[in-house]
C-alpha cells in the first residue's frame, strides 16, 4: 500500500498529463452576431422603430429604383441627331430618357460659346483645376507646401491667363460673356469656396473682437447678408459695384457674381466658424496666455485648428449648399451650366417631350456626383483627424 500511495504522489507531484500546454484558439463569434446578418441586426432591425424604417425604406426603393432605371437605363435612347430618334414608333412604343440629346450637346453644356479653336485652354484649366485639388487633398501628398502656393497663387494666375487670353503670349482674348456651362459652375463655385472661408474666418473673429468697431461691422455686414437671399446680393453686386469706380474700370457681370457669391457664403461660413470657436474651452485661452503668446499665435495655433476640426461637417454643408446656389448666377445674365440646358432644351431640332426631363436629369446627376465627393471627402478627412492625424 505505501509504494502504491508514493507512485500516485510521484504522479501528481508530475502534474495530470491532460492540461493543454497552449490555450485554445478563440471561437468564432455566433453567426448571429458577425457578418452580413450581425450587420442588419445592427443597423437595419435594432429595434421596433428600426425595423419599421428598414421597411419603409424598403419599399421606397422598390417603388422609385425599378422605373428610374428602366427611364435612364433600360428604355433609354443612346443613339440619334435628331429629335425624331427620341420619339416614339411602332416598334418602340415607350421612351425613356433622350442621351442622343445630352450626347450632341455635350460641348454646350462644357464650353458654352467658348470660341471652339480656343476649348484647348477650357480643358487646360480643368486639368490644373484637378491637379491642384488632388495635391490638396491627398493627405499624404510630397511638399504640401508647394501645393498650397500653386493652389492659391499659380494656378489662379495661369488660369486667368489661359481662359481671358492675352495677346502677348499669343492667347486671343476671350470675353467672359463668351463663357458657359460647367466651366462657369466650376469658376463661380472654385472661387467662392475658395475666398469664403478665409474672408469667414476673418469675419467670425472680428464677431468676437474686443473692438466695437470692428465688432460693430461684423455684425452688420454677417446679419445683413445672412438677412437677404442671394438673388438680392447677387443683384446688388451686379447694380451697385460698377458705382465705385470709374466706368472705364467697371467690372464685368462674371467678376461682380463672384463677389456677390463669395460675400454672401462668407457670412454664412461667418457664423459656422463661430459656433466652432464658442466650443472652444476658456482653458485653452488661458493656457495660451500662460506660456505667453500673443493674440495672433493663439488664435492660429491653437484655437482655430481646434474650431475648424469641429466644424468641419458644418463647413461641408454650407460649401455644398454655395456648390448648388451658384444656378442663380443666371438670373444676372450669367450662363452656367443649367442656363446651357434651359436653352438647348428648347432647340427646335430636339424640342420633345422628353428632352427637359432628360436635361434635368443630367443635372441632377452632374450635381449629385460632386456633392457626393465633397461629402465623402470630408468625412475622409474627419476621421483622419478624429484619429489624431492633423496633417
Amino acid at each position: 500500500m505505501s509504494d502504491i500511495a508514493t507512485t500516485t504522489d510521484a504522479k501528481l507531484m508530475e502534474g495530470p498529463a491532460f492540461v493543454r500546454g497552449q490555450p485554445l484558439a478563440p471561437l468564432p463569434p455566433p453567426l448571429a452576431e458577425a457578418g452580413a446578418i450581425g450587420w442588419m441586426r445592427k443597423n437595419l432591425f435594432s429595434s421596433t422603430l428600426n425595423v419599421v424604417l428598414t421597411i419603409v425604406c424598403a419599399a421606397l426603393i422598390v417603388w422609385l429604383v425599378p422605373p428610374l432605371v428602366k427611364y435612364l437605363l433600360i428604355d433609354a435612347v443612346w443613339e440619334g441627331s435628331i429629335r425624331a430618334d427620341c420619339l416614339p414608333r411602332p416598334d418602340r412604343p415607350e421612351i425613356g430618357a433622350c442621351w442622343a440629346f445630352v450626347i450632341d450637346r455635350i460641348n454646350f453644356f462644357t464650353y458654352g460659346f467658348y470660341p471652339i479653336e480656343e476649348r484647348w485652354r477650357v480643358n487646360v484649366f480643368f486639368v490644373l483645376l484637378a491637379a491642384g485639388v488632388v495635391w490638396m487633398a491627398w493627405l499624404d501628398a510630397p511638399r504640401r507646401d508647394l501645393g498650397v502656393i500653386y493652389f492659391f497663387v499659380v494656378m489662379p494666375v495661369v488660369s486667368l491667363i489661359l481662359l481671358l487670353g492675352w495677346p502677348l503670349v499669343g492667347l486671343a482674348k476671350v470675353p467672359t460673356t463668351s463663357w458657359g456651362g460647367v466651366l462657369v459652375t466650376v469658376v463661380v463655385s472654385a472661387v467662392g469656396i475658395v475666398f469664403s472661408l478665409p474672408i469667414g474666418i476673418v469675419l467670425a473673429l472680428g464677431r468676437r473682437s474686443q473692438m466695437p468697431a470692428v465688432r460693430l461691422f461684423s455684425v452688420i455686414f454677417i446679419e445683413f447678408v445672412r438677412g437677404v437671399p442671394l438673388i438680392t446680393v447677387l443683384f446688388m453686386a451686379s447694380v451697385m459695384l460698377p458705382l465705385f469706380g470709374p466706368e472705364t474700370w467697371s467690372p464685368d457681370k462674371l467678376l461682380r457674381a463672384l463677389v456677390g457669391v463669395s460675400l454672401f457664403a462668407a457670412a454664412y461660413m461667418a457664423e459656422v466658424v463661430r459656433a466652432g470657436l464658442q466650443a472652444i474651452p476658456k482653458g485653452q485661452y488661458e493656457a495660451a496666455m500662460a506660456v505667453g503668446l500673443g493674440y495672433w499665435k493663439t488664435m492660429g495655433l491653437i484655437v482655430l485648428p481646434q474650431a475648424l476640426k469641429i466644424t468641419i461637417p458644418n463647413i461641408v454643408n454650407t460649401t455644398i449648399g454655395l456648390f448648388k446656389d451658384t444656378t442663380l448666377v443666371f438670373i444676372v445674365g450669367i450662363f452656367d451650366f443649367l442656363m446651357t440646358i434651359e436653352a438647348a432644351r428648347v432647340d427646335p431640332n430636339w424640342a420633345t417631350p422628353g428632352i427637359s426631363t432628360t436635361g434635368y436629369a443630367f443635372a441632377a446627376i452632374f450635381y449629385l456626383i460632386f456633392c457626393y465627393g465633397m461629402s465623402r471627402y470630408a468625412r475622409f478627412v474627419e476621421a483622419r483627424l478624429a484619429a489624431g492625424d492633423r496633417r
